[in-house]
Order: C-alpha cells, then structure tokens, then sequence
C-alpha cells in the first residue's frame, strides 16, 4: 500500500501513527528500567534487615565449631542446597573435608564429626531422616532456619536463626515480596560467604592457599 492509499483508507499519514507507538515502547523501557531499580532496591533492603537482626553469639559458636572440625557434612535441598554446596566447596579451598552428603562419594559419619543442616521449614522428611541418622552414629548437628517449629529443631545440638522468610517457615522472620523462599536462599549464600572470609581470616589462611586448592584440570 503507498502513502496516497493508506491516507485514503485511514485518514492519517503512516508516520503519524508510528511515533504515537514508538514513544510508548520508549516509556515502557523507561517503566520497565524503574521498576527493576524499585525491586533491586527492595531486595537489598530485605537482606539488610535480616543480617541486622542475626545473633552475633549463634553465629560465633558456629564459626568455632567450623574451626575445631576436621570433617563436615553439608545438609540442604533445592535452592537452600545449591547455596550449602557452594559453601561446602569453599570449606575444601579452606582446608576441610568437607562432603555433600547427596554425593555418593560421601563417606561415613561418626563421633568427632558436624553436620551442617539448611532448612526453612526447619521440618523436611527426607532431611529429618538424614540428620537424626547423623545424630545417632555420634556426630554434632548445626542448624541454620528461620523457623521456630520442626523437627530439625529438637535434634539440633545448636541453631543459627536467619530471620528471613522461606518456604513453609514458621515463626518471626522478615517478610518479603519476593517468590516463595528466595530471601533465605539469598541470605544463605551471603551468609556462607561471610563465613568463609570470617574463617579464612581466623585460621590464618592465605588466598593463595585457597587458590592452590582450587581444581586445577579444567
């Protein structure tokens, strides 16, 4: 169709309907740019509130725990446990053996030993089962949740409270807008970080250390 027709059938000069259409997908980029700043912000703003409202004394006692363990076994599933197995990973660049217990080349646990457990709900079936059989061949049980209910609480030999909202969580903890348990598991990944520089510092390793630890075939 040129120009004369499509004036013809509808009235007006194509390009006078084209920049009506073009500064709506220029606003609509620009709503879209502030809305990503607005939830960024309030992520942010979430995580903040629930590392100021940790328990400095949990923490520490978890730390001098980590220090004092040869052999650590990382606990979690789902989101929770893609954070706890990179925690586990950097605990083997600090020098431990560490085992993720889903892992097949996980050897048996015993006296002497920790097992670090991640759970919102502080109450899964399939950890449940996996802890109290830790607890009973003689190992110590950290328990990180922001739960007040469930029964990884009442075989935890201590409890680090991350007071961030998760998935079936039960008790006081910061709400948040976002999706499901996605505050926790974000609060988990920093907080293990954290950890890990905390002990790096306390242990007095050297990065190069860690580094030299580090896979070296790919």
């Amino acid at each position: 169709m040129n120009l004369k027709d499509f004036y013809a059938k509808y009235g007006k000069n194509p390009y006078e309907i084209m920049i009506p259409i073009t500064h709506f997908k220029e606003r609509k980029r620009k709503n879209m740019g502030d809305r990503f700043k607005e939830l960024s912000s309030k992520a942010l703003e979430e995580l903040t509130q629930v590392f100021g409202r940790m328990d400095d004394s949990t923490v520490r006692e978890l730390l001098e725990e980590i220090k004092k363990t040869k052999r650590i076994f990382l606990l979690a599933a789902g989101r929770e446990g893609l954070a706890t197995k990179a925690f586990a990973m950097r605990l083997m660049h600090l020098g431990k053996e560490a085992f993720w217990i889903w892992d097949d080349t996980t050897p048996s646990i015993g006296e002497g030993d920790l097992m670090i457990c991640a759970c919102g709900s502080a109450n899964v079936g399939h950890e449940n089962y996996v802890a109290d059989m830790a607890k009973k061949n003689g190992a110590k049980l950290a328990l990180l949740t922001p739960s007040s209910e469930g029964f990884l609480l009442s075989i935890a030999d201590f409890v680090v409270n991350i007071p961030a909202a998760a998935y079936k969580a039960v008790g006081e903890f910061v709400p948040s807008e976002q999706l499901m348990g996605n505050l926790f598991e974000q609060t988990l990944f920093i907080f293990y970080d954290i950890l890990v520089m905390m002990l790096r510092e306390e242990m007095e390793i050297q990065p190069e250390e860690m580094v030299a630890r580090h896979r070296n075939v790919e």
